[in-house]
């Protein structure tokens, strides 16, 4: 705990994001520079709960010990928070950036106060311990002589590597993109989480051991492809972390126009030319003076509002499907449940001191999309819709048409693509994800393992992390009969 009477004597003060006018002309990260004072004053907020829901499994997915570094930070016991902080935490550097922080919606003193910034103190930590070149490169002091292939290198693979290197196995790391990361390094923007602190990470896992290999498609083996039962047959394990990367689609009249994108399209094709060329190869899809609806919400779909003002686009409007949520939580949303309530994301509060008022529209649904006779798109029709026994109603007579120019398809992921998968046989659960039980990751086929949004379907990057730990344990627990992984 921090300060025995902090929770009483403190309001909740988070971190200020950078001026939400000056942010949009770059894709520089959004957060300000760590104010000690005041990160020690959040951290004496947390109170002597007893029972530290935070680290629950209704809050913090990789059970990070959060009140003990809380503590620390705010007795100045800096050092000692970051090895605390990296007993669960791979990559704090990480989650602290970009992770929604079910921790805070679990927090004790959230039942009658607002939580405490766990999320702030947990990135400061971290970021102090690079600062002060506490993070060391750390390779393990024996080699076990055993090989594992991970293919995916996003947070899943990333962290399943780190653990079972630390094990003293060999692990190698393949990824299809050009650059290591996956969803770290193209599925997030540079202005929440900036790529030099992706690569820093890789480059302390380099440094102990863990080998990476960029431009590696894995399937079959056609077509220049690396042959997926060939790295099953050539290391002692293999762990499948490629994700949930199949978008769900919008098919209604009109989707073939050109205008119409995948959310994930626009940012990867983004992050790449901006890590490229300063986005002066012109390799991306550019929104700037174009009218922008944005269909989805969520983080990809906040990620695209963010990325179409950076490029100076001419409007811009986000879809909701359901109704907005409400101020606080419903009776039906009790603590320690994730608070199902209205949120001001990063590029929602952007696009308000743009344009004056938030992007967002609920409860409204698109009918169709329509073009000109080039076949580019130039406006969209909707229906508004309400919430009626637990399903969508349309509701009669509230059709309209919108101009618009670029649309992006924010609406989640239906699973992992198969190229990987098939040439294994792999058996897939109901939802087409890699069938493999959750605590054990050991899929239908021998020496086969899955973790990660392949296994579980989309998820949080912190519940990636605790699979790709989790899988490592049992990965080395079935290389050597035993474990000492967490």
């Amino acid at each position: 705990m921090g300060k025995p009477t902090g929770f009483k004597e403190f309001e909740r003060e988070a971190a200020p994001y950078r001026d939400a006018t000056l942010r949009i002309g770059d894709f520089h990260e959004i957060y300000t520079a760590h104010d000690t004072p005041r990160l020690i004053t959040q951290g004496a907020r947390c109170m002597d709960c007893g029972v530290p829901f935070c680290q629950s499994d209704d809050g913090c997915p990789i059970h990070n010990l959060i009140p003990e570094w809380n503590d620390l930070a705010y007795r100045g016991h800096w050092r000692d928070a970051l090895d605390r902080l990296h007993k669960t935490n791979n990559f704090p550097e990480f989650t602290g950036r970009v992770c929604p922080a079910p921790c805070e919606g679990a927090c004790v003193l959230g039942i009658t106060s607002p939580a405490v910034t766990i999320k702030n103190i947990e990135m400061a930590i971290i970021d102090r311990g690079f600062e002060e070149g506490w993070v060391v490169p750390q390779p393990p002091a024996h080699r076990t002589g055993l090989k594992v292939a991970v293919v995916g290198s996003g947070p899943a693979g990333l962290s399943a590597a780190a653990q079972l290197n630390q094990a003293g196995h060999t692990v190698t790391v393949y990824e299809r993109e050009d650059r290591i990361g996956g969803l770290l390094m193209y599925g997030i923007p540079n202005m929440k989480l900036d790529k030099r602190i992706v690569q820093r990470r890789l480059d302390l896992m380099q440094a102990e051991g863990v080998e990476f290999a960029s431009n590696a498609h894995v399937t079959d083996g056609n077509n220049s492809a690396l042959s997926v039962t060939q790295l099953r047959d050539e290391h002692d394990a293999l762990l499948l972390t490629t994700g949930a990367t199949v978008p769900r689609d919008l098919p209604i009249p009109g989707r073939e126009l050109d205008g119409v994108h995948f959310a994930m399209d626009f940012l990867r094709a983004n992050t790449r030319s901006l890590l490229d060329s300063n986005l002066e190869d012109g390799k991306y899809l550019c929104a700037k003076g174009k009218k922008v609806i944005v269909i989805g919400g969520g983080d990809t779909g906040a990620d695209c509002i963010g990325t179409s003002l950076r490029h100076g686009c001419e409007s811009l409007t986000n879809f909701e499907l359901f109704p907005k949520p409400p101020s606080e939580r419903a009776p039906n949303n009790p603590w320690p449940t994730w608070p199902i309530i209205f949120r001001v994301d990063y590029a929602h509060q952007e696009s308000a001191a743009k344009y004056g008022s938030d992007p967002r529209v609920y409860g409204i649904s698109t009918l169709e999309f329509q073009g000109d006779d080039n076949g580019r798109l130039r406006a969209l029709k909707t229906i508004d819709v309400a919430l009626e026994g637990g399903k969508i109603q349309p509701i009669e007579g509230t059709e309209q048409v919108w101009e618009v120019d670029l649309v992006f398809l924010s609406m989640g992921y239906l699973g992992p693509e198969h190229a990987v998968s098939e040439p294994l046989n792999l058996e897939y659960d109901e939802r087409s994800n890699y069938k493999a039980d959750y605590g054990k990751y050991q899929t239908s086929v021998e020496k086969v393992f899955a973790a990660g949004d392949c296994r579980r379907g989309q998820s949080l990057v912190v519940r990636a992390i605790n699979e790709g730990r989790e899988a490592a344990r049992e990965i080395d627990r079935y290389l050597t009969g035993s474990t000492l992984l967490p």
